[in-house]
């Protein structure tokens, strides 16, 4: 914000385009009070009308767009409703997809060890989902028993739970913070998840009090791939006490493994790789 408003050569945002637990807006907003410079708000200001854009513009998260309000974002609709509607509404699309034995793991995303993601959406919201992994391993779920927005999540704690006939798997919350949007559709259709569970099949929209920690405690896309990897070791290990020997080079993992080799153990499986 204050680089596109002229104020610095030069600054990336590293911390989401979270702008209210950005330190470096907080030591700026310091100096401008002392009477150390203006604000970022006052020299959009200066500028000529129609370059006095949205702040969401600026930080390339809308297209152009005019600020209707001289820079009161408290004030602002548009502001409001792109906060609390818009940005968790965004559809979810990963981009490059890397694949282990048939499991897809996007580029982009963060990991937990428990088999859910992360995606860190602008403005400091937190997407997250269970991984293609647990679900080809499970299969379809009868149900997804999800909480209610405003529900509080602790990183590593059970967040929520699947269900499959007389089976059911705890499954651990990828961060910590408060539930601001629910997936209703994979509420009502459990099956989304499996058919896009890096899109659509999304569960919930988060609002952590601190990404860069919260994510610290997470894998990124490089080593959740070799995570996956050493995942899909033990599972071809546990694959093979049940159905025998495997091809040489272990095959590809299809849809449903459990439903296709029920002798792997639901608690079994649910305990080695869902940590519950």
């Amino acid at each position: 914000m204050w680089m596109q408003a002229g104020l610095v050569k030069y600054k990336d945002c590293n911390n989401f385009y979270d702008c209210t637990t950005c330190k470096y807006d907080l030591g700026m907003s310091k100096k401008v009070e002392k009477g150390n410079g203006i604000s970022w708000q006052d020299a959009m200001r200066k500028k000529p009308y129609l370059n006095r854009v949205c702040r969401h513009s600026l930080t390339n998260r809308i297209e152009q767009r005019a600020c209707a309000y001289d820079y009161q974002c408290a004030k602002c609709d548009f502001d409001q409703f792109f906060e609390d509607v818009w940005t968790t509404k965004n559809k979810t699309v990963p981009g490059e997809i890397q694949q282990i034995k048939g499991f897809d793991v996007p580029v982009g995303y963060y990991f937990h060890n428990g088999h859910t993601w992360a995606r860190i959406e602008s403005g400091g919201y937190i997407r997250i989902g269970l991984d293609d992994f647990s679900l080809k391993l499970l299969g379809r779920a009868d149900a997804l028993e999800l909480p209610l927005i405003g529900k509080e999540f602790d990183q590593g704690a059970v967040g929520w739970g699947l269900r499959r006939k007389d089976n059911m798997a705890d499954v651990l919350s990828p961060v910590d913070g408060v539930i601001v949007e629910v997936n209703a559709n994979v509420r009502e259709k459990p099956e989304i998840a499996n058919h896009e569970p890096y899109g659509d099949g999304w569960l919930f929209m988060v609002r952590s009090p601190d990404i860069k920690e919260t994510v610290k405690k997470l894998m990124d896309d490089t080593a959740g791939l070799s995570w996956i990897s050493e995942e899909v070791v033990e599972l071809e290990r546990m694959v093979e006490k049940v159905a025998g020997p495997l091809a040489a080079d272990g095959g590809y993992f299809m849809e449903d493994i459990y439903g296709n080799l029920p002798g792997l153990d639901w608690k079994n499986l649910t305990k080695t790789f869902l940590k519950t």
